[in-house]
């Protein structure tokens, strides 16, 4: 995402309200563009910085993950898989269709009477958008059950339950993405004319659309805080313990810390758009059926937040590159691998303590 900060289309579509072209007028914004950052070389350059940050902890993921015989570690890894996948697409699907189009300088409007292509790259927004948040959540949720509930089998997530799960926020996200092309809402084209997104207008179906979109992302980030500040506080009470104060576990920190850093990232990227998005659409209720074209004010807020957002994917990857313990025992070297989170716990049963350490 956020890969609309290029120059407006050929031609101004500003009376075309019936179709994806309209909301904005493209001559507004034109000289301006032209003398930004919007210049193609620098979105180029950041799209390969997140490209390859992605691929490169991809392959880092799928190395350690041949590495573990811990079921626990081997589900966080397949979240986190799922998380670097959907970053690197949602990169390469958008700057596959934008970047060509600011490089050849196409008419939108002649090349997508239609509309198709702004729908697929609306609800390519939509969806590699929503992903990231719902599988923080999810991954925030599978630690907060295995920290605070570590004896339970329940809690105990095989390879193919967590890869059955990212498919399930997938298809989730698919359907959510899916909602304007089946008449809930509207994809159109937005300022300065390089990229679709889901539209701030007063219309009813519009205004639903973007209120079920930010409030859903503004619950997985609410959601994901609730569970990530709960497993600290129950991490940090039992490492303290009296009776277990040098039996420390370096695993769930280890995932903790970078759950928490996706987190960070992901409250930073993106609550400024979110709430933007909901206070648009709610000032301008009452005015419903009296504005048809967005003010050039929120054309230009709406794409900074926007650029904003596309830090989320670059940055995603380098918390789980930097914050694993491969690199952080370089840093200090007096970490070192310690008994697992079962050891915390008063004394269980042997024969039960060695069932729980096989699962």
């Amino acid at each position: 995402m956020g890969w609309g900060d290029m120059e407006a289309p050929n031609g101004s579509a500003t009376g075309r309200l019936d179709t994806c072209f309209g909301v904005f007028n493209a001559s507004d914004g034109r000289g301006n563009v032209q003398n930004s950052i919007a210049s193609p070389w620098f979105s180029t350059a950041f799209g390969l910085i997140g490209l390859c940050s992605n691929l490169f902890a991809l392959c880092v993921l799928l190395s350690s993950s041949r590495k573990l015989s811990s079921r626990a570690r081997s589900s966080f890894l397949v979240f986190l898989c799922g998380l670097v996948v959907t970053d690197f697409m949602g990169l390469l699907v958008t700057a596959s269709v934008i970047i060509p189009y600011h490089f050849i300088k196409f008419a939108w409007a002649e090349v997508d009477p239609g509309c198709h292509l702004c729908n697929f790259l609306g609800f390519s927004m939509v969806f590699f958008g929503q992903c990231p948040l719902l599988l923080g959540a999810t991954m925030a949720g599978e630690r907060f059950f295995g920290i605070n509930h570590p004896f339970s089998r329940s809690t105990s997530i095989s390879k193919r339950r967590a890869w059955s799960i990212v498919g399930l926020v997938w298809g989730f996200s698919c359907l959510l993405g899916l909602l304007p092309v089946l008449g809930l809402g509207r994809y159109t084209l937005q300022y300065p004319g390089s990229w679709c997104f889901l539209t701030l207008l007063p219309d009813t179906g519009d205004v639903v659309f973007c209120l079920l979109f930010a409030l859903l992302g503004i619950f997985s980030v609410l959601l994901s805080f609730i569970f990530n500040t709960v497993s600290v506080v129950t991490l940090c009470r039992v490492y303290h313990d009296r009776e277990s104060v040098q039996r420390r576990r370096d695993s769930e920190v280890e995932m903790m810390v970078q759950l928490v850093g996706i987190m960070i990232i992901a409250t930073i990227c993106w609550m400024p758009l979110l709430i933007f998005i909901i206070q648009t659409v709610l000032q301008q209720l009452p005015a419903s059926g009296r504005i048809q074209v967005l003010p050039t004010e929120t054309q230009k807020m709406l794409l900074i937040y926007i650029r904003m957002v596309t830090w989320n994917q670059i940055l995603d990857p380098w918390v789980y590159i930097l914050f694993r313990r491969a690199v952080l025992q370089r840093v200090y070297p007096s970490l070192r691998p310690r008994p697992s989170i079962l050891s915390l716990y008063p004394v269980l049963n042997p024969s039960l303590r060695r069932k729980l350490t096989t699962d």
